[in-house]
């Protein structure tokens, strides 16, 4: 191969100075065929094969091995074959006598025939895609799998992403809402793969049957819903380099936080930051583009949608209505009534006749049972007996004072003193466990040992006054002098009824 310096003096020899091709040969020590060709091309041309390579060992077998890529479409990734493998095939299984090199430019030829070409996307302001990411990170010291949702404004590539416990229906609402109040506006579409949480069923003809939660949140907000084809992850291609972006970057080493409020509050502060860089081939930063994304984005309604599941239920005989397989308290009093569950990230509210009767932290577990003991106070009242084995008691950290009142007025009133004490403990429904603390040790104090007076004392503290129990604030009432009773007592009243 001659360099690009031969070619020059060959060419300049004969175009310039004039010589002949003949006198070139004989001076450059070249044969003809070289200076002719020298003549031709003006740098050194390389190999050029004129024609394919005729296979003929391979013949027939060229069916073989497009059956055998055909089959691997649907083996598992890390079971299909290598071209090494097909080579060995063909070999042991069809006669094939010829080299590996044949077969593995066959193989990848075909391939390369069979891999998918893409149009390159122009994305206009004010767009956005949906989608879940998985993830692990250490939330109050345990290690766990997080759901993240991701939103992508492909025209400037800023992003949000919050995580979740779960990749739940109200964690989709949730995320939504989340990220318009991030960006301060609703994007006017937004593209989806065809998760359940948003499409209930695909048609025949191709068109998507929303899932009621869903649906309100389009008509809350007024965007315009976009789905890809099922299975074609690259129609949206951007959101899924953010799940991946995400993953390496933000969570990337395994984040670590108290709680999931923590974590979200460290991701928000992430895409915040990430609006100061620079991404593609962009010269401008992502936050510099995303002014003409806020530009063509829609205003935010008055009022946010409510981020919640919503479904009716039915208490039942032990006042617990059953959510996502786990049962939550309510009263006592709305047994057997029909009520309205909203399930949200992270509390669940019951509700009966529009009023909400019960607020619970919501539980990711399965048949987990949510107890409030104030619900059961009312009922305990007219059952004392049960008041050693109510389930929803067991456990229930009250302060030492409250077990000290208790030994007190049974060992005063016997199974009466049980029922006054549940009297005492509802006092906790009109005042904080602090409170009612403190009024059980200065009844104790004052020897007060009774549910009247704890109420007393209750009431004080809420007025902000004096409690009325001390004697020692009435100085005009007589004072009494109350000694234990001796045998000389007795012996002198003797002595005067013999008088």
């Amino acid at each position: 191969m001659f360099v690009v310096e031969s070619y020059a003096a060959v060419r300049r020899f004969v175009f310039v100075e004039g010589h002949s091709r003949r006198e070139a040969a004989r001076v450059f020590g070249l044969s003809r065929d070289t200076v002719a060709k020298m003549c031709r091309y003006s740098a050194p041309p390389g190999y050029v094969r004129t024609r394919p390579p005729d296979k003929p060992k391979l013949g027939a077998l060229t069916s073989v091995i497009e059956a055998i890529l055909e089959a691997d479409r649907a083996a598992p990734p890390k079971q299909r074959h290598t071209a090494k493998r097909i080579f060995e095939r063909l070999r042991d299984e069809h006669g094939y006598g010829g080299g590996y090199t044949v077969v593995k430019d066959h193989v990848r030829r075909q391939r390369a025939r069979g891999r998918e070409v893409f149009v390159p996307l122009s994305h206009p302001p004010g767009h956005a895609q949906v989608d879940f990411g998985e993830a692990e990170a250490v939330i109050g010291g345990v290690r766990q799998k997080v759901h993240f949702f991701c939103m992508d404004l492909p025209q400037s590539d800023a992003c949000f992403v919050k995580a979740y416990p779960r990749e739940t229906t109200e964690a989709f609402l949730d995320g939504h809402v989340s990220s318009f109040a991030f960006f301060g506006g609703v994007p006017r579409s937004i593209l989806y793969d065809n998760l359940k949480l948003a499409v209930a069923r695909i048609c025949g003809d191709g068109k998507r049957e929303r899932t009621r939660a869903f649906t309100g949140l389009v008509s809350h907000y007024l965007f315009q819903d976009r789905f890809g084809r099922p299975g074609k992850g690259n129609d949206k291609g951007k959101v899924e380099g953010l799940v991946k972006f995400s993953r390496s970057n933000f969570m990337t080493p395994v984040p670590i936080a108290p709680s999931h409020e923590a974590l979200n509050t460290m991701l928000a502060e992430r895409c915040r930051l990430r609006q100061s860089e620079r991404a593609g081939r962009h010269a401008e930063t992502i936050g510099a583009r995303l002014a003409a994304d806020l530009a063509e984005m829609q205003r935010l309604p008055d009022v946010a949608l409510e981020p919640c599941e919503t479904i009716s239920a039915r208490v039942s005989s032990t006042a617990l209505v059953r959510y996502r397989g786990n049962d939550y308290s309510v009263p006592t009093a709305y047994g057997f009534q029909a009520v309205l569950v909203k399930g949200f990230v992270d509390r669940v509210v019951i509700l009966c006749d529009g009023a909400p009767v019960a607020c619970h932290a919501r539980s990711y577990g399965h048949g987990e049972f949510v107890y409030d003991p104030l619900h059961y106070l009312a009922l305990l009242e007219t059952k004392p007996g049960a008041l050693d084995q109510a389930a929803a008691l067991q456990g229930w950290a009250l302060p030492p004072v409250f077990q000290h009142l208790r030994h007190l007025l049974e060992a005063r009133m016997g199974n009466r003193g049980k029922r006054e004490f549940i009297q005492v403990l509802r006092l906790l429904e009109i005042a904080a466990k602090e409170v009612v603390a403190a009024a059980v040790a200065d009844a104790i104090h004052f020897g007060a040992i009774g549910y009247d007076a704890v109420r007393q004392i209750v009431l004080a503290r809420i007025e902000r006054r004096p409690a009325k129990l001390d004697l020692t604030a009435y100085p005009y009432l007589p004072g009494t002098d109350v000694r234990m009773t001796r045998g000389a007592d007795y012996a002198a009243l003797l002595q005067e009824g013999a008088a």
